[in-house]
């Protein structure tokens, strides 16, 4: 199993359970509680994206090594799961940005669509790591640093 990539993903998950939690708390009118859960969850995500750049420029993506007939399949459903990831976290900086400035009509309005979008973003990033560590083994890694100066 490889260290970056179990780690991110980890904390892609633990965001989305801290999500799931702070979804209850203010279910249950526990605004406080809430706060930190959602502020964990922030930070948790945070950190998975911090992990996952910092591997992307210095270690390298790795590339799908399944099978031929199943490639395409993959990197459909990676594109889908990028897209997904990018909307996710706009919307997580906007539903945050709205709490901060304790305009809770419109966090209310966009926090539970934000929370869908990032549940569904775990799970398809779930999904992408057990096809590229679990399923198949992985295919080559390059790092952007040796991509761009051609090493």
């Amino acid at each position: 199993m490889p260290l970056l990539p179990t780690l991110s993903t980890f904390f892609i998950v633990l965001s989305a359970v801290l999500v799931a939690i702070g979804w209850v708390l203010i279910v249950k009118n526990k605004r406080s509680s809430h706060r930190k859960v959602m502020i964990a969850a922030a930070i948790s995500a945070l950190t998975f994206f911090i992990i996952y750049l910092s591997r992307t420029i210095f270690v390298g993506n790795t590339s799908f090594g399944g099978p031929d007939d199943v490639k395409i399949f993959y990197t459909i459903f990676l594109i889908f799961h990028i897209l997904l990831a990018t909307v996710g976290a706009v919307f997580g900086i906007v539903t945050l940005t709205f709490a901060f400035k304790r305009k809770i009509k419109k966090h209310r309005k966009i926090g539970p669509v934000t929370s869908i979008i990032w549940f569904c973003t775990a799970v398809t990033g779930v999904a992408v790591y057990l096809l590229l560590y679990i399923i198949y083994d992985g295919g080559t890694t390059t790092s952007m640093i040796k991509a761009i100066l051609g090493t």
